[in-house]
């Protein structure tokens, strides 16, 4: 039974996202091993506090992410 754990920084996400990301790797993970696999495809998002979590010897915050994704630096 596979188990992937998708490691996020807190409060970048919101639930329906974080809902999004489960469905869409559960649904990853059965195209390549299978539909059997579906109700024992576990998938967790955890949530690593801000400042918790960097890049090249900076921490980043949800903010920063926020920056990133609009194409701004960081």
């Amino acid at each position: 039974m596979p188990l992937v754990t998708i490691e996020v920084i807190k409060d970048v996400f919101t639930p329906a996202q974080k809902q999004d990301m489960i469905q869409k790797v559960t649904d990853t993970m059965v195209a390549i091993e299978g539909e059997a696999l579906r109700g024992v495809t576990w998938v967790r998002v955890q949530e690593i506090e801000q400042g918790d979590w960097g890049i090249g010897g900076k921490t980043l915050t949800a903010g920063d992410v926020r920056a990133l994704a609009a194409g701004k630096a960081a």
